[in-house]
């Protein structure tokens, strides 16, 4: 009951002025990859669908499939040479795990109420709500407007806002 109190009082409470300069790239890298994610995975939906989105991140870094860290977790994806430096790889348009980091499109979040609504979220769950389980252990997740063949293979957990969430066999 105190756990669901808490995540409760986190969702009615948001606190964005002071998060402007909560997290820096290069002193908390893992808590910016996380906020990158929550970001472009769920920049527009409800706190508590952000919250979820992060921590299926953390649910990966548990799992023995995955990178054991958040960065590694979120920028997971095939590579490739680049074309232009074979020396160089680079990711493979639409083949990572997160699909905003191979999309082609820039990764650097610009400033406004959504980016640091998201660092805020990714400090809460890293430092708060680590190991609150709010997703059953769901290590996939996919919006609802869409229906992926891999999902026949996994276990449906429940749905938050507009994702749907599942894990592994």
């Amino acid at each position: 009951m105190k756990k669901i109190l808490l995540i409760v009082a986190s969702l009615l409470t948001t606190s964005v002025a002071t998060a402007q300069d909560l997290i820096s790239v290069t002193a908390q890298p893992h808590l910016y990859c996380l906020a990158q994610n929550i970001y472009y995975e769920a920049r527009g939906s409800s706190r508590a669908d952000q919250m979820a989105v992060s921590d299926v991140v953390l649910n990966r870094v548990k799992d023995s499939r995955y990178p054991s860290s958040i960065c590694e977790v979120v920028y997971q994806g095939k590579q490739r040479p680049s074309w232009k430096d074979p020396n160089k790889m680079v990711m493979v348009r639409n083949m990572c795990q997160f699909s905003w980091y191979c999309d082609g499109k820039k990764d650097e979040p610009p400033e406004g109420d959504a980016w640091r609504n998201a660092q805020m979220v990714a400090y809460e769950m890293y430092y708060l709500y680590k190991d609150s389980n709010i997703t059953d252990g769901a290590t996939h997740y996919h919006a609802f407007y869409v229906k992926p063949e891999w999902a026949k293979r996994f276990i449906f957990k429940g749905r938050i806002g507009s994702h749907i969430f599942y894990k592994q066999k």
